[in-house]
């Protein structure tokens, strides 16, 4: 069964109809402009005979008046009638006394998109010869805004996502002369959204000509949705015809459908995608109550599967992008998947909205197996820029894809990034109440590439083998992608069999960055406010349940001496010599002992000091790491520096040094034997293990420290592998499907 999010459907959109829409003289104007053309409308029969439908028909949108996509039928329909509006003229007045009245009142158009609507928007202000300025997303890519800008518009960049684009815009459209042309309705502005609607009419009536001239008169039609103002036009269309209405959203954008299940229009994050005017979060206000009505089934579908249909529609001379593919596996998905939709006797239009342009191939959300996934996620290269000899790539990507991953299964999903390019990802599988909340953090950050084996590709992800047993290779790959990924399966199994049975509490994963370095991302995460009533760490751990590990603290001491002359012995004072005394002193310092993690230990890891050999130095600094047991602190470790710094100036009147500091420290991280959540893990592990699974410490240090040291129990647990920050690192497949399989038990076990 799979976890991914159920398609919607509603059964008494069936009987509902609609009056046949008044869209007097669209298909008119539409046919004054220059270069009007009917799209083609294409048969693909062995596509229908595939599906085991009577039909399949595709309106090929990829050029209408020389733009490639349909958003130009309403652009220019909502501009020419809003334009008309401002100025006092009739809805009859002619494009070209239009454009000269528009002209002399030095009118500017404004608008917020994502890409195609804008560009269209821009088309229209050239042609009636005024200004355009055209509001987009952070996210937008740089070939969209420069074919907005190719336009003629103006392009400003917003810090945030679309729907703060028209925010944006809107607040820009109070200027005099500005006038907003947005195809999302809100309060207060509902006219021009309602007009671009009734722009599209054209591309139906064609479509509706088409199929009737070939034989085919259609029984469904399949639509994108961005805001809904498509699909609001083809409900209408096809309700006052008595056919089936199908949407599509991308996976991370689901308004529609997270409205028609909330049975209210709701706002939604949205995350990356490549169907990039398909990335909204909020319904049209005039759309939602007809969709809510009207539509029959609501598909969500994600980047990857939308690229497999771009390249199956090429494959039958069909150019599409991302957004124009959307229907293709919208209807892909509903064949495999329902009966109640499609019948042999269908015949289904499915609305290719735009061209082809570029986008980055993405990856397939759909894998939930641990070992696939360690292989998509090793796959991705994500060093850590500041920890990297090399420049590293970051986490922006990989989060990309998780949080994709949570949106295929509609599982909620938080992006927590104080600091920008370094995120993390919070999903949240919800359960019914009542129950404990569990947490697996698992870092997403790897070491530099640079020390990987010069012959190989770092980050192939491929399975070999080693030691006679199947394994996945790639820096990363155990440290700590496999651990993450069997979390993330498990999650994804434990949803696809929760529905007979729900689990009381919550599921949380916490895909964190920068463990590698400054483990800013589990801090940022409890920051936010992030909690748990237990943790799991998933490090490799060879299978062993570790339940206490050592802190560290660094700590600096500046020793200082007399910069002079290397031929003037009496003025100047040797810092680096100096410095001997506090080296001597330090071995002999008493490290205590605890019951679970042994001894205390210290090392000096970094000396510095002098400028160049004829030069007495005036400063010699000392690192040193204490590897910490519970009974120390940052506290009693100055303490201990700052007495032995006393003692040694006392033997020696020529000792001078500067306060000791400390410059990094982590907490001990320490659980008993006894505590009820180790001895829940161990039994999990028992369970599919076998009864050889052992409890230790671990020499390593890790995230699960500070979780303790915010109140949320930790143990580490982890696959077996080998090669952590070396030539060739690799983890053992058998090890990661029974790590998967422990997690789901511990899951079902904790959370019930």
């Amino acid at each position: 069964m799979s976890s991914r999010r159920p398609i919607y459907l509603n059964a008494s959109a069936a009987s509902e109809t609609c009056d046949a829409p008044l869209n007097a003289g669209v298909v008119e104007f539409h046919k004054e402009l220059p270069n009007y053309a009917p799209t083609p409308l294409v048969s693909l029969p062995e596509l229908a005979a595939e599906v085991g439908v009577k039909g399949i028909l595709v309106k090929d949108e990829s050029n209408r008046f020389g733009l490639p996509s349909f958003k130009v039928l309403g652009a220019s329909w909502g501009c020419f009638r809003a334009v008309a509006q401002h100025l006092g003229l009739s809805s009859t007045v002619t494009l070209e006394n239009l454009s000269a009245k528009a002209r002399t009142r030095g009118l500017s158009l404004i608008t917020a998109s994502e890409g195609n609507h804008g560009r269209a928007v821009a088309y229209m202000a050239k042609l009636l010869g005024v200004s355009a300025s055209v509001f987009v997303p952070l996210s937008m890519d740089d070939n969209t805004s420069r074919f907005i800008k190719s336009e003629g518009a103006r392009v400003i960049v917003v810090q945030g996502t679309y729907d703060k684009a028209v925010q944006e815009a809107a607040e820009q459209s109070k200027v005099h002369n500005s006038l907003l042309i947005q195809d999302t309705a809100f309060e207060g502005y509902e006219d021009v959204p309602a007009w671009i609607v009734e722009g599209y009419s054209t591309m139906l009536h064609e479509a509706e000509e088409q199929a009737s001239q070939l034989g085919l008169p259609a029984s469904i039609v399949i639509t994108p949705v961005g805001v809904g103002s498509l699909a609001h036009a083809v409900a209408k269309h096809c309700k006052s015809r008595n056919m089936t209405v199908v949407a599509v959203e991308p996976d991370s954008a689901p308004c529609l459908s997270s409205s028609l299940r909330a049975g209210k229009s709701v706002a939604v994050p949205t995350s990356s995608t490549t169907m990039d005017g398909m990335n909204c979060g909020t319904v049209s206000a005039t759309a939602w109550p007809d969709l809510q009505r009207l539509v029959d089934a609501c598909v969500t579908v994600s980047s990857y599967e939308s690229h497999r249909a771009v390249e199956d529609l090429k494959s039958k001379s069909i150019t599409a992008g991302p957004c124009g593919g959307a229907s293709l596996a919208a209807l892909r998905r509903i064949a495999s998947e329902t009966s109640s939709v499609l019948t042999k006797d269908s015949v289904v239009i499915l609305l290719s909205t735009e061209g082809a342009r570029e986008y980055k191939i993405p990856r397939d959300v759909a894998v939930e197996d641990a070992v696939g996934l360690t292989q998509v996620l090793t796959q991705i290269n994500s060093s850590n820029p500041t920890l990297s000899v090399s420049d590293g790539a970051g986490e922006s990507e990989i989060a990309d894809y998780i949080s994709a991953w949570f949106a295929h299964r509609d599982i909620e999903c938080h992006r927590v990034e104080p600091v920008i390019g370094r995120p993390s990802v919070v999903g949240v599988l919800r359960g019914s109440g009542g129950g404990k909340s569990l947490m697996f953090n698992g870092h997403i950050d790897t070491v530099s590439l640079s020390s990987y084996a010069k012959d190989v590709d770092p980050i192939s992800g491929h399975l070999g083998t080693k030691n006679g047993e199947q394994a996945i290779f790639g820096r990363g790959c155990l440290d700590m992608k496999s651990g993450l990924a069997a979390s993330l399966a498990a999650l994804a199994q434990v949803k696809a069999t929760s529905h007979n049975q729900q689990l009381r509490g919550d599921i949380i994963i916490a895909a964190v960055s920068d463990e590698e370095d400054a483990s800013q991302g589990t801090q940022d995460i409890l920051a936010a406010g992030w909690r748990a009533d237990a943790a799991v760490v998933p490090e490799p751990t060879m299978n062993t349940v570790v339940i206490a590990h050592k802190g560290f603290v660094w700590v600096e001491v500046d020793v200082l001496g007399v910069a002079a002359h290397g031929s003037d012995p009496a003025s100047g004072v040797d810092a680096i010599m100096q410095a001997g005394w506090f080296l001597r002193a330090i071995e002999q310092y008493h490290f205590p002992v605890d019951d679970l993690l042994g001894k205390a230990s210290m090392h000096c890891g970094l000396i510095r000091g002098g400028e160049e050999p004829s030069s007495y130095p005036e400063k010699c600094t000392i690192t040193m790491e204490f590897r910490t047991i519970p009974s120390q602190s940052e506290i009693s470790i100055i303490d201990d520096i700052r007495g032995l710094l006393a003692d040694i100036s006392k033997e020696n009147p020529h000792f001078r040094y500067s306060e000791p500091r400390v410059t990094m420290s982590r907490p001990t991280s320490k659980l008993s034997t006894t505590h009820p959540f180790v001895q829940q893990t161990t039994k999990s592990a028992m369970n599919i293990l076998g009864n050889n699974v052992t409890v230790q410490t671990a020499a390593f240090w890790c995230d699960a420290a500070l979780l303790g040291a915010a109140g949320i129990p930790s143990v580490v647990l982890g696959p077996v592998g080998a090669g952590l920050h070396s030539k060739e690192e690799w983890v053992q497949v058998k090890s990661l499907q029974q790590l998967q399989q422990v997690f789901t038990d511990l899951m079902k076990d904790f959370c019930h």
